[in-house]
């Protein structure tokens, strides 16, 4: 009796594409970062050497810290639009104390807001169910106002950048931008949770499916309480950072980096519907956009044009994610 081994059809091209993706999303992300800067050095040929690299990581480090926030609530099924508002106030708050207080007590007040508007946060979102959206905007519009108010009590004495925080912004120590020691730390840190503790593991499960992390125990509101502080908290930092980087207090200063964290997060892999992702891919992200913005600057596109380049990215890279995990 002889049998005849059955041949398995050839997968298709793309399909193979679409899994390889899916499976290493670093490798096409990381293509397409050399693939920019290639062009950016034919468009301007030699604009690409060791002070625009050190200047570029400089302003790819708030935006990805920021886009870190947005990177742990979105794997809940979350997002966090207060991030712009706490990085301002923060930075402002820090920019006008230190004029007549010591350093240490003027950022122990500058990151008293970030834990305030992390813990209200996380209260309405696990206590409450207050969608993660409308409650993180209407936070940070009160945010906004309070920041308004406060400008007009001390607005006669003035602001002052701390010399450690521009030293930290815009410092390079052998051809390493200082921020690096802030930074690289702090990444480490947020890798590690995600991938090796329980609250990491914690998040994924309830992006994944809430009802089922209910079932099994876990306390839902605390999970997500820590969470909007962690990334309130992170906010914060971030803004003293980039006013040491920017030099220049106002009531938007960091405003203008919401949205690109948001796109970071989802170029790098993080489903806006929770569950997947990882801070890895939001890194290479965040060093994309800082290229692209340059990129753009370079062409003279308008700062509006450029959000709504940013929203598209948005808008299709979420679309060509839910295409490889349906076809996955």
């Amino acid at each position: 009796m002889s049998s005849t081994a059955i041949t398995p059809a050839p997968v298709p091209l793309g399909r193979r594409i679409k899994r390889f993706m899916a499976d290493r999303p670093l490798i096409p992300l990381i293509i397409l970062l050399v693939i920019l800067v290639v062009i950016l050095q034919l468009l301007r040929p030699g604009i690409v050497n060791e002070r625009w690299i050190a200047n570029t990581i400089k302003f790819a480090i708030p935006l990805a810290i920021l886009a870190g926030c947005q990177t742990m609530t979105m794997l809940t099924g979350g997002i966090d639009l207060s991030v712009g508002t706490v990085a301002t106030m923060s930075a402002f708050i820090m920019a006008t104390q230190v004029v007549n207080q010591d350093p240490a007590v003027a950022f122990l007040l500058a990151m008293m807001p970030a834990v305030l508007i992390g813990l209200v946060n996380g209260i309405g979102v696990g206590v409450f169910r207050v969608h993660p959206l409308i409650m993180t905007l209407g936070t940070s519009l009160i945010g906004t106002g309070c920041l308004q108010v406060y400008q007009r009590t001390v607005i006669a004495s003035g602001a002052k950048i701390p010399d450690f925080l521009a030293w930290l912004g815009t410092g390079v120590t052998w051809g390493f931008p200082n921020a690096l020691l802030l930074y690289v730390p702090l990444a480490g840190l947020i890798v590690f949770t995600l991938a090796r503790t329980g609250f990491g593991r914690l998040l994924y499960a309830v992006g994944d499916n809430e009802r089922a992390t209910r079932l099994s125990g876990v306390r839902y509101w605390q999970v997500i309480t820590a969470l909007y502080i962690t990334s309130s908290v992170l906010a914060g930092i971030t803004g003293l950072l980039y006013i040491g980087l920017i030099k220049a207090p106002s009531l938007s200063l960091a405003e203008p980096l919401v949205l690109p964290s948001v796109a970071a997060a989802v170029i790098g892999g993080t489903s806006i519907f929770g569950g997947r992702g990882g801070y890895t891919g939001t890194i290479v992200g965040a060093l994309i956009l800082t290229v692209l913005t340059t990129l753009l600057t370079i062409l003279q596109m308008p700062e509006g044009a450029r959000r709504i380049l940013f929203g598209l990215i948005v808008l299709f890279v979420t679309a060509a994610y839910l295409r490889i995990v349906e076809d996955k």
